[in-house]
């Protein structure tokens, strides 16, 4: 028992690799989906190819190779990056190319009419989409942004390809030091559902609050 006890221990320790992974990977992922899918409705022509160009890109190519390319092949160009800091990249910048598309969307969705108040009561385009646009869309992309927070999260997993401790990497640890498949895999399925299950509740304690006394909107 005190061996597993250890074991649960090291699952532990990767389970915490794993939220900081989370957490920072979603901060960068929010960041590069406000960004980029901003930039898909800039008035710029070269703005919107830059932000179609990295969308089309992350959303059309795998994870583990971005991970892969990222962690092994940006060092030959002289950006070194410790595991994390590449972990925390692939993930933001993957998940954050499906956020940008809900951010557009979700822009997009804002009534015709609101666009044309703002122009009306001569708004510039930073004032209608920091006080007018963006507040209204926001309650459109929180359950997306959601689901995209819960797929990241299930996307860590991937890490441990690159000898990232995070909670699948240990629990292969002890499944090679004890010949136990079972327990590892079954620990960690439930951590994974637990962590899940927190971030769900979170979105939708956000999007109540954030869609209080609107009409229509929840």
């Amino acid at each position: 028992m005190g061996d597993w006890a250890g074991y649960l221990t090291l699952i532990l320790m990767g389970a915490w690799v794993t939220v900081k992974l989370t957490l920072m990977g979603s901060a960068l992922a929010l960041v590069v989906a406000f960004v980029a899918g901003l930039g898909r409705l800039s008035r710029q022509g070269w703005v919107r190819g830059l932000a179609t160009a990295y969308i089309e890109f992350f959303r059309g190519t795998s994870i583990f190779v971005q991970l892969f390319w990222i962690y092994f092949v940006l060092p030959m160009t002289g950006v070194a990056l410790t595991p994390m800091q590449a972990g925390v990249m692939a993930l933001g910048l993957n998940v954050g190319a499906y956020g940008a598309e809900v951010v557009r969307g979700a822009v997009l969705a804002v009534p015709r009419d609101q666009h044309e108040a703002c122009i009306a009561v001569n708004l510039t385009r930073f004032q209608r989409m920091r006080h007018i646009i963006l507040p209204q869309a926001l309650p459109l992309m929180l359950p997306t942004f959601g689901n995209n927070a819960i797929e990241l999260l299930k996307a860590t997993s991937v890490v441990s390809l690159i000898s990232l401790s995070d909670m699948t990497f240990q629990a292969q640890v002890v499944r090679s030091q004890t010949g136990n498949t079972l327990m590892p895999f079954v620990t960690i399925l439930l951590l994974y559902f637990a962590m899940s299950s927190a971030l769900s509740f979170g979105m939708r304690r956000l999007e109540r609050r954030v869609t209080r006394g609107l009409d229509g909107v929840r």
